[in-house]
């Protein structure tokens, strides 16, 4: 009876040790690095969900890795572009990183730079007219009269009521403008270059084109931060170093931007405030 109840005792003791084992294996580690909240809109190539709903893109990965160096871990908050500048400013948002056109005024003349700090410009863009084919859209007296389409609060806004004659109307997202001008409820939407490369002539959207002769001049993104953001220089550091060792290049190949992507900022330290 001694033998059984010893034998017991110790097959419960294993049993309890096997558990107390497998318990551990199971525990995540806790991640406790301090946390940035990085404000964006779904904009492919640059923050869009993949086909199993992860959000992915060059800015998305791109704002891992750099904060990634700086010891920070990243969230992604979906942002209506409209509000940007009041999310950043109240702090609901540490940075706005989602193709943000730092070379212009918004529609009330006043320079982006002046809302908000920017950081290196790392992206070459341009704003583009999308319209139906067969549209006849061609110049810009071909759009006097027509009904034009922006994300609101966007460059492309500013862009689109720089045309003489047409009426205008604002969207949430620019991928609501493709799908306004598909529908027929707008004769234009004038959007990212980068963006409408993703869509346009394919798919869904394989109706649209891109107006080459109504492109604008070239633009340039950059991430905004809170007007005196101690952000500002240490994601330029980042950005220095990712070109330096290859990252960026890597990731314009990756997501097809390899002419567009900016590697070497030495040109835009003699500026840097």
């Amino acid at each position: 009876m001694k033998n059984f109840i010893k034998l017991l005792s110790l097959m419960l003791a294993v049993l309890l040790f096997v558990c107390c084992f497998t318990a551990c294996g199971k525990k995540k580690e806790v991640d406790n690095r301090p946390t940035v909240v990085v404000g964006y809109t779904i904009y492919e190539p640059m923050n869009y969900l993949d086909k199993d709903g992860k959000l992915v893109g060059f800015d998305t990965e791109l704002a891992e890795k750099v904060f990634d160096g700086l010891g920070y871990k990243v969230i992604f908050k979906e942002i209506v572009w409209e509000n940007k500048y009041t999310d950043v400013n109240s702090n609901a948002i540490d940075c706005i990183w989602n193709g943000f056109t730092c070379n212009s005024a918004d529609d009330d003349g006043i320079l982006r730079s002046e809302k908000v700090d920017f950081s290196y410009n790392y992206m070459e863009n341009l704003q583009v007219v999308v319209a139906k084919k067969d549209s006849g859209i061609t110049d810009a007296a071909s759009l006097n009269g027509k009904i034009a389409i922006a994300e609101s609060g966007s460059a492309g806004e500013s862009y689109a009521k720089g045309f003489e004659g047409i009426s205008f109307k604002g969207a949430i997202k620019q991928t609501d403008g493709l799908l306004e001008v598909n529908a027929g409820t707008a004769d234009f939407a004038v959007v990212d270059a980068q963006l409408a490369k993703s869509y346009c002539g394919k798919g869904d959207y394989a109706n649209l084109t891109i107006v080459d002769a109504l492109t604008s001049d070239v633009e340039y993104y950059a991430i905004g931060f809170k007007k005196g953001s101690t952000l500002t220089a240490k994601v330029n550091a980042q950005l220095e170093k990712l070109g330096k060792d290859g990252t960026l290049k890597a990731l314009g190949e990756k997501y097809n931007l390899a002419t567009s992507v900016i590697v070497n900022f030495d040109d835009q330290k003699v500026v840097e405030k």
